[in-house]
C-alpha cells in the first residue's frame, strides 16, 4: 500500500471515532507501536494535507500532536523527528518540531514560592486544600482559582465541570505566566481543541517554545500573521509561523482583512 492509500486509511480510521481520546488512544497505539520508517511516510502525507488546510487531515493532526505531547511516546516522537528530518519529509518535520532541542530551559521556579491567591479563609491554604476547591463546583470561587499558581490545583480545575473557557483563557493570557501552568492546559484535550485558548498560548512568551511549536500548525493564516506580527513572541515560534504561512492557501472564511475574535 503507497503512502497516499495509507493515509486515506488512517485519516479515515481516526474521523470514525468520536470521542477525542479514544482518537488520542488510537493515535497513540500507532505511534508507539509502528516503526518510524512506515509511520513517518503516511504522517508526511496527513501533515503536507493539513498545510493545505484540507478539513479531514487537519481533524487527524489535532490528535497527532495530542499524541506528540504525551510523555509516553516522548522516545517515539523523537524517532519520527528523526526519521522526518533523514527522509526530507518537511510536513511532519515542521509539525513535529521541537524548537527547544539542543537548547538547556531553566526549570521553572518553586510553585509554592508564588504569593497565592486569597481564599478567604482567614489564613493561607494549603496545596491539599486548594486541590479539594479545584475539584468542586463552586462558581464562586473559580475567580481566585484561576489565579492560583500551583499546576496540580490547575490540573484539577481544568476538569472542573463548571470552568468555562473564559476562565482558561483568563489563565491562558496572564502575563507574567508559569510555564507549566499553560504546559498542564495545553495537555488537557477539553480545552487545547479550543481555537482561542490555542491561539492564546502561542501568543503567551511565557508558554514553553515545545508547547507553541506543534500548535502552530493548527493556526489559521489570520493567527499566524499576528503571531508573527508579535514582537513578544519568541523568534523560533515566528520563523515557524512564516513557514507555515508560506504553505497555508487562502480558504473560504479566512478572509485576509477579517479581524480576529
Amino acid at each position: 500500500m503507497n503512502a497516499d492509500a495509507a493515509a486515506d486509511r488512517f485519516v479515515r480510521a481516526v474521523r470514525s471515532l468520536s470521542d477525542a481520546n479514544v482518537r488520542l488512544a488510537y493515535v497513540l497505539t500507532h505511534v508507539r507501536d509502528l516503526a518510524p520508517e512506515r509511520l513517518a511516510p503516511i504522517l508526511e502525507v496527513v501533515c503536507s494535507r493539513a498545510e493545505q488546510a484540507d478539513p479531514a487531515a487537519r481533524e487527524v493532526l489535532v490528535s497527532l500532536l495530542d499524541a506528540a505531547r504525551e510523555p509516553a511516546v516522548t522516545e517515539a516522537v523523537q524517532r519520527l523527528r528523526e526519521q522526518a528530518v533523514g527522509e526530507a519529509f518537511v510536513a511532519l518535520e515542521r509539525a513535529l518540531r521541537n524548537p527547544m532541542l539542543g537548547r538547556s530551559s531553566a526549570l521553572p521556579e518553586d510553585p509554592d514560592e508564588d504569593r497565592v491567591p486569597d481564599y478567604g479563609r482567614g489564613r493561607p491554604l494549603t496545596l491539599g486544600e486548594r486541590k479539594a476547591l479545584a475539584r468542586r463546583p463552586d462558581r464562586a470561587m473559580m475567580e481566585r482559582l484561576v489565579r492560583d499558581p500551583h499546576p496540580a490545583v490547575i490540573e484539577r480545575l481544568l476538569v472542573n465541570p463548571k470552568l468555562t473557557e473564559d476562565d482558561v483563557l483568563t489563565m491562558v493570557v496572564k502575563r507574567p505566566a508559569r510555564p507549566d501552568v499553560l504546559s498542564q492546559i495545553a495537555r488537557s484535550t477539553r480545552w487545547i481543541h479550543r481555537p482561542r485558548i490555542r491561539r492564546a498560548l502561542v501568543l503567551n512568551p511565557d508558554c514553553p517554545p515545545e508547547i507553541a511549536g506543534p500548535i502552530t500548525g493548527l493556526l489559521l493564516r489570520q493567527e499566524l500573521r499576528l503571531v508573527i506580527e508579535s514582537t513578544h513572541v519568541p523568534p523560533s515560534i515566528r520563523a515557524l509561523c512564516m513557514e507555515h504561512l508560506e504553505r497555508r492557501p487562502p480558504s473560504e472564511g479566512d478572509d485576509e482583512d477579517a479581524p480576529l475574535q
